[in-house]
């Protein structure tokens, strides 16, 4: 019984689609908390307070604030490393593999975020939340994809991981320079100080990733006190990280880090982020609060807002010869995964909690039902359209080597 278990949960985890499972389950869990007995230790849970001191150096936060300030950082990290190593020698190194997601990722962002200004640009507090249905959740994306199975061509994942990629490009910007409060000086001066050490590692051709690491902590605690949000301290942080040593050229600390940290990310980082943002209690709700603007807004930005601006940008592109559609990839496969994008679960939500976490104004409940509503319809549509469009496609088989006797 044991051996047979051990077995299953390999196989779970091998699953390309186990970290978007994750996602969902920690979610549906959290809302089973927050509207069962249990709910007052869910708010409990989440309101606890932490707090580490070293003399007169206090960072406190209750437990909600410090996923969502620390482990985001992980994530973002995770992100920044990906970034780096597309644009170095990934996909994002050729051109012609950038204009089209590129371009995508713009009407995909543009596009939501004036449905959502549309129904709330004359309430100055729901305003603030304009940036939510602008990213994609790209392990719901793929999660949902890989349902599909082999039919799905090789050139359709590489356009939705590179369009998530610029979307996550756009959600650092929008977090940098719309989602900072007041600034510390004096702890910004210790966040340069702190990204010259990083180069000044990186120039040395340091390969060994803990000194990165201790002075990447201390940068997150000093963007944490600058009042810039801490999460782009592990943003920042990625961009230090040599990709290849000078000494081994076969070893590369960048990648090294970023295959052990994403385990550590799909796993535990956003499922338990998840877990502690998508609580929503439906203990009465009324018909104001389901048709709010803000729900309305969200939802709308992120079903139709997402599918109109990838899809009708990169056809535009695409007419006036500028780039061309991969191979492998129609209209109706390229309008699917358009779709597809407006799953924008976990970056929403970290969004909608940077919007509306200090206003002192509750507008989470409506925000987090227009993400769950906007995310849902996206994903069935994204998914019908595509295993239609799909059906007649012959299988993507690997290749394998033959032998020669």
């Amino acid at each position: 019984m044991k051996s047979q278990l051990n077995s299953c949960l390999v196989y779970f985890f091998n699953l390309k689609s186990a970290g978007g499972i994750l996602l969902f389950l920690s979610a549906f869990l959290a809302i089973i908390a927050a509207n069962s007995s249990f709910a007052p230790y869910y708010e409990l849970l989440l309101s606890t307070p932490v707090e580490i001191r070293v003399g007169a150096l206090e960072v406190a936060k209750p437990l909600l604030l410090w996923i969502n300030d620390g482990l985001m950082a992980v994530f973002f990290f995770l992100v920044g490393l990906e970034l780096k190593r597309e644009l170095l020698e990934g996909t994002l190194s050729d051109k012609r593999n950038i204009i089209l997601p590129g371009v995508g990722a713009i009407g995909g962002m543009l596009i939501p975020a004036l449905i959502y200004l549309y129904f709330n640009v004359s309430d100055p507090v729901a305003v603030k939340g304009w940036a939510i249905p602008a990213a994609t959740d790209i392990a719901f994306a793929l999660g949902v994809l890989t349902l599909l199975g082999s039919r799905v061509p090789t050139s359709i994942k590489i356009f939705l991981t590179s369009l998530a990629i610029f979307d996550d490009i756009g959600a650092i910007v929008i977090i940098a320079l719309f989602y900072t409060s007041k600034i510390s000086m004096s702890a910004l001066f210790i966040v340069f100080i702190c990204i010259f050490v990083l180069a000044l590692l990186n120039k040395r051709n340091v390969v060994s990733n803990s000194p990165y690491l201790l002075v990447g902590m201390i940068m997150w605690v000093a963007t944490l006190k600058s009042g810039v949000h801490a999460t782009l301290a592990g943003v920042i942080l990625a961009m230090f990280i040599p990709l290849r040593s000078k000494i081994n050229s076969d070893h590369s600390p960048l990648k090294s880090l970023e295959h052990d940290l994403h385990s550590v990310v799909a796993f535990f980082v956003l499922p338990v982020f998840a877990f502690a943002n998508a609580g929503i209690s439906f203990a009465g709700i009324a018909l104001d609060q389901i048709t709010h603007n803000v729900s309305i807004g969200t939802a709308l930005g992120l079903f139709v807002g997402k599918q109109v601006g990838i899809f009708v940008f990169c056809m535009v592109c695409v007419k006036l010869n500028i780039t061309k559609l991969p191979t492998g990839m129609s209209w109706p496969a390229l309008y699917g995964t358009s779709a597809l994008c407006g799953i924008g679960f976990t970056m929403s939500l970290f969004v909608g909690s940077l919007a509306f976490e200090e206003t002192g104004v509750n507008l989470l409940f409506d925000e987090r039902l227009g993400i769950i509503f906007g995310s849902l319809a996206s994903g069935l549509l994204g998914y019908a359209i595509l295993r239609v469009c799909l059906s007649s496609s012959k299988p993507v088989l690997p290749k394998t080597k033959t032998s020669v006797g």
